[in-house]
This record gives structure tokens, sequence and C-alpha cells, in this order.
């Protein structure tokens, strides 16, 4: 009874890594809302020197409302799904609200999540990414680079 709970058990994990990593590939192969805005509110560019990933985010700002996102990601399939995936997460969302999305996913990256899988949608495929220390900086480069764009746009309103 034991092995076939344990099985079981194993089974429905390689299910769940199974759906993270087909998720992950979608947004990698066909990421969400990719390009940029023509005369944006603000934009910029960042990159992980360590990996070669890079990214450029562009937004439209109004009213403390993040009405438009775009990303050009250039990298590996981590960082370029994290990417699609913040775009689908800011997009129609306060500056407020998006900071706050930034923090849950930093700490998720540190194991210190505090908001429930149905919340994330499809960012919880990316919670697998804290088991390789050396990976979370890919997830992170599109968030932090959100951060730095929403910090230096009219003072971070």
């Amino acid at each position: 009874m034991i092995v076939t709970n344990m099985s079981r058990a194993n089974d429905e994990a390689n299910q769940l890594d199974q759906l993270y990593k087909e998720i992950i590939l979608e947004h990698y192969k066909s990421p969400h809302n990719k390009g940029t805005i023509n005369n944006p509110d603000a934009s910029v560019w960042d990159n992980n020197p360590l990996c070669g990933d890079e990214i450029t985010i562009t937004a439209k700002i109004n009213k403390g409302v993040i009405s438009d996102v775009r990303v050009d990601p250039k990298g590996c399939s981590i960082s370029v799904a994290s990417a699609s995936m913040l775009t689908d997460t800011v997009k129609g969302q306060t500056v407020v609200e998006a900071k706050k999305w930034i923090k849950i996913i930093k700490d998720m990256m540190h194991s210190d999540l505090q908001v429930s899988d149905d919340e994330l949608g499809d960012l919880e495929s990316l919670k697998g990414v804290a088991n390789f220390p050396v990976r979370i900086k890919c997830a992170l480069l599109s968030w932090m680079t959100l951060l730095k764009l929403l910090e230096n746009h009219k003072g971070g309103q």
C-alpha cells in the first residue's frame, strides 16, 4: 500500500512537472505582448551579463495604471516565458499592484511565497525555478527590469 501511494504521488508530481514545462515552453515559443510600444511613457533595457539574457520593456502608464506593456526578450526559455507571464500579470494593474507582484515573484524564487497557487495562474509554473539557483536570475530579469521602469517613471508614481 505504501509503495502504491508513493508511486501515485510520484506520478502526480511528474504530471505536474510536465504541465509546468509545457506552460513555460508555450510562453517561450509564443511570448505574449512581444514587441515595443511606439511613443511609450516608459522604456528600459537590461540584461544578465552572466548568461546573455536581455530584455527591453516599454509601457503606457496613465494615472498610475499600466494600460499597456510590451516586452522584447532575448534569452533562455525561462527568461522569455517569465517576461511573457509578466505582461499578462501587470497589464491593466496599477503601479502599486505591479510592485506587489514583483515582490511575490521575488519571494517565490526564494521559497518565501505568501500567495496561493490559485492566484498565480501560469506564474505557478515558475515555482520550480527556485530549485535551480543559477536560473533564478533568468526568471527575475524581466521583473527586476519592470521594477526599474516603474521606479524611473515619474518618480515611481
